[in-house]
């Protein structure tokens, strides 16, 4: 299989499916196609057009590939290898945990557009100023930090000792899925209590958020429309 994604450093989409593979061991090719446009004729989805052909898929990342047959958006990839790696307990094996786990991915797929547009995943940066400016400024964002806290305290408790530190107990598809929003607390400092600390603490400990951290980086791959807080002159330098 092959997985369509973008830069590490910003693109919260593609790190879903990708900390889950890399955590649940499923073998993948990675095909990284940087940002430099999301226009019809640049790179970014001329490259998408080509891997895709016409009439498949949309034209963002991630996408996965297996034997030609292409796989959109985040929630179908995860179904998708729920389905192919049964055996892998990518969803909680109980049935009512289960439904909470798609309640809370789809929550989050379709939600939190303050935290999104003014809190973008930026692994490099720490941005602690921005964060305290933008949790007093923005009703929205204090919103759904208040709601992601809400989310995770109740699942951590209802699920604590469970083999593991995880939401559901053992790591599973809502783990991965939130990986990003754990990105974007560390990087904007937002304030959050033990509990929620802890689980971030675990999630960043991870073998697949370590991976993609470690990745992330090393990019040194400055893009000024995912960098609404700073010039390149506050860029790290590249290799």
């Amino acid at each position: 299989m092959q997985l369509y994604i973008g830069n590490k450093n910003y693109s919260s989409w593609s790190m879903r499916p990708w900390v889950l593979m890399k955590q649940m061991g499923i073998a993948f090719d990675e095909v990284m196609i940087r940002f430099d446009g999301f226009d019809a004729n640049s790179k970014f989805k001329t490259t998408l057009a080509q891997a895709t052909g016409e009439g498949v898929g949309v034209g963002k990342v991630p996408m996965l590939v297996d034997k030609g047959f292409t796989v959109w958006d985040t929630l179908a990839i995860a179904e998708y290898l729920a389905e192919k790696f049964p055996a892998l307990n990518l969803w909680p094996a109980d049935m009512q945990a289960r439904a909470r786990a798609r309640s809370v991915c789809a929550e989050m797929h379709s939600g939190f557009n303050g935290l999104r547009a003014n809190c973008p995943m930026n692994i490099e940066a720490h941005l602690p100023e921005v964060g305290a400016r933008v949790l007093a400024e923005k009703a929205d964002v204090r919103a759904d930090l208040a709601r992601i806290v809400q989310i995770w305290t109740s699942l951590l408790g209802a699920h604590a000792g469970q083999r593991g530190p995880f939401l559901f107990g053992k790591y599973c598809t809502a783990d991965a899925y939130f990986a990003p929003v754990v990105k974007r607390i560390v990087t904007y400092a937002l304030p959050v209590p033990t509990v929620v600390s802890d689980y971030i603490d675990a999630v960043q400990a991870s073998a697949g958020v370590t991976a993609w951290t470690e990745q992330a980086l090393v990019e040194h791959d400055f893009i000024a429309f995912d960098e609404p807080y700073r010039s390149s002159s506050k860029a790290p330098a590249p290799l």
